[in-house]
């Protein structure tokens, strides 16, 4: 496993326990970390203030459970509405709001929680020393903006500042008192009260804004940069670390898909098609794909046996299975009664229900076959088929499917819409090829060579990805097992050029997003996003990232099997 990747479970798993904490002081089921942010369902929230977003590298976990502390007590304790009725425009003035607002919510936690006061305790003296530290109090804007916060942190907790850097408020703090005294007094006396509270925070962030923009004589254009700079240099340990170790989807709104009284469109559907991936290839060179695939598969060192029976216990419910006699409890077995006459010490006269796993579910593999996924095609085919021969041996049905375009820019479809005079937003403009690798009725056994039809690099052409999880899931709802997982594999955001041209940027993710909410809201199939190399949080709300440059071990397997038994804990 790779640093980057054992980085980024560590930092999975902190962010699990810490909305699990948050979960439970806020009262509210469906909060969760994605793409290292908080959010609410599938909508992000607010930062809320800087100090309340640590980093692995540099801090410690009583920091994360501080910051987990913090966000619960802003969303049960501030009304977010009123919030942001009241926020100002101005950027410092913004920024100071919400701090200041922060401070209050962290103000009213409960002297029963001594943990928590310690936690949020922590977390702020750990994020002032380390903006200290880094220099930033060494210029005017950034030991005003510092002071400010430890001045009114500790007139409304009524905890002292810090010690390590109390002298060196103390010229800053005596300019200030003059001009925000009343307020800080305010602050204190109303901290039960957002709105009155408000009131002087407003005017705080006002006289601190007014500072800002007098401490120099600089050009405008200058000036602005230097306190956008001075605004948010607070704010570094809030975003400078969430997409570090492996970029993120790129994802946007499409006005075109917006606007349309008909919501996603398609030009044509003529040229499109379903195939059996294996029909694809020649047979000659699918065997050699299915020897260079075998020869992969035996070089990793996988214990299939093993990853059968986590996958057994995973997906499996427990069933009757007959019973285990010659037990010393239980039930009495009739059949041993006769024992006892002529062994009267004779114990083992009980039996006892025997209960096994028994899993009524299927699993789909959604393989992107885009043009950048080649380059992980031979790990991605390893992958699925493995997990394919496991869950085989695990009694859990799979298919194995994927989906690319027939072309490159749209093809005849697109020729027809140039004839058609070029109308405006055709919607989907390509040749879409949805290619099955395994359908479920298929053992493994048989459909080894299909499968190694994955490693023919020419089919991967462009992406449809909406489309194809709105396919897969069709063929899962036609399907009687009692539980359904679709498990879609990409490494970047939806694709097709001729689309994008003709509607705009984002009209094909736009899409994607709205299809796996409509399916998440549907019920029924448990959708989940492998990115390989890129987070996908964007557009699953159960998502994990994939590092397959290094290897494709026995490592990579239990993060699946990790991804999913998240997904039953939560």
């Amino acid at each position: 496993m790779s640093e980057a990747q054992a980085r980024a479970r560590h930092q999975e798993r902190v962010e699990e326990l810490c909305a699990a904490a948050i979960r439970a002081l806020s009262g509210e089921t469906d909060l969760h970390f994605r793409g290292r942010r908080l959010h609410r369902g599938r909508r992000a929230l607010p930062l809320f203030a800087p100090h309340l977003h640590p980093s692995l590298e540099t801090d410690d976990f009583g920091s994360f459970r501080g910051a987990a502390d913090g966000m619960a007590l802003r969303l049960t304790h501030s009304d977010a509405a009123l919030h942001r009725r009241l926020c100002p425009s101005d950027p410092v003035e913004r920024l100071m709001f919400d701090l200041l607002e922060q401070i209050r919510v962290e103000a009213l936690v409960s002297s029963a929680m001594p943990g928590a006061v310690h936690n949020l305790r922590h977390r702020f003296e750990a994020w002032s020393l380390a903006f200290h530290r880094s220099g930033l109090t060494e210029t005017l804007r950034g030991i005003l903006l510092y002071t400010v916060a430890q001045v009114c942190r500790s007139r409304v907790t009524g905890e002292t500042v810090i010690e390590e850097t109390e002298d060196l408020l103390e010229t800053t703090r005596g300019k200030l008192a003059p001009m925000i005294g009343h307020d800080l007094a305010g602050l204190r006396r109303h901290r039960a009260d957002q709105a009155a509270y408000s009131v002087h925070t407003l005017a705080i962030a006002k006289v601190i804004g007014e500072m800002i923009d007098a401490t120099e004589e600089l050009g405008a254009e200058q000036r602005d940069s230097d306190k956008e700079r001075a605004a948010f240099s607070l704010m570094m340990e809030a975003e400078g670390d969430l997409n570090e170790h492996f970029a993120t989807a790129v994802s946007g709104r499409s006005r075109v898909l917006e606007d349309s009284d008909d919501g996603y469109r398609i030009f044509t559907t003529v040229y499109d098609r379903q195939v059996n991936a294996a029909d694809l290839v020649r047979k000659g060179l699918l065997k050699d794909f299915r020897e260079r695939l075998d020869r992969r598969i035996a070089g990793q060192g996988i214990n299939v046996a093993r990853l059968a029976r986590e996958l057994r216990l995973l997906l499996g419910v427990p069933a009757r299975d007959g019973w285990d006699g010659g037990q010393e409890e239980g039930t009495i077995d009739g059949r041993r009664l006769a024992q006892l006459v002529a062994s009267p010490t004779e114990r083992r006269l009980f039996r006892t229900e025997h209960v096994e796993p028994t899993a009524d579910c299927l699993v789909s593999f959604l393989i992107d076959c885009s043009g950048s996924m080649k380059e992980y095609v031979e790990s991605v085919a390893m992958l699925v088929d493995v997990l394919a021969r496991a869950l085989e041996q695990a009694g859990v049905a799979s298919e194995i499917l994927g989906f690319t375009t027939q072309t490159w820019n749209g093809g005849r479809a697109r020729r027809d819409w140039i004839r058609a005079g070029r109308p405006l937003h055709p919607g989907r403009l390509n040749e879409v090829c949805n290619m099955v690798f395994k359908n479920a009725d298929t053992s493994w056994r048989r459909a080894r060579p299909q499968i190694a039809a994955l490693l023919k690099g020419d089919l991967f052409r462009e992406g449809i990805d909406g489309e194809a999880v709105d396919w897969a899931c069709a063929r899962m709802r036609a399907r009687t097992e009692e539980r359904r997982l679709l498990i879609v594999i990409s490494d970047g955001s939806p694709m097709d050029g001729a689309t994008n041209l003709a509607n705009d940027t984002h009209y094909l993710d736009h899409h994607l997003r709205e299809v796996v909410l409509r399916q998440e809201q549907t019920g029924g199939i448990e959708l989940y996003g492998l990115g390989v190399g890129l987070d996908l949080s964007p557009y699953y709300s159960r998502s994990h990232v994939l590092d397959l440059a290094e290897s494709t071990s026995n490592q990579i397997f239990r993060e699946i099997i990790g991804m999913i038994e998240r997904r039953g804990r939560r």
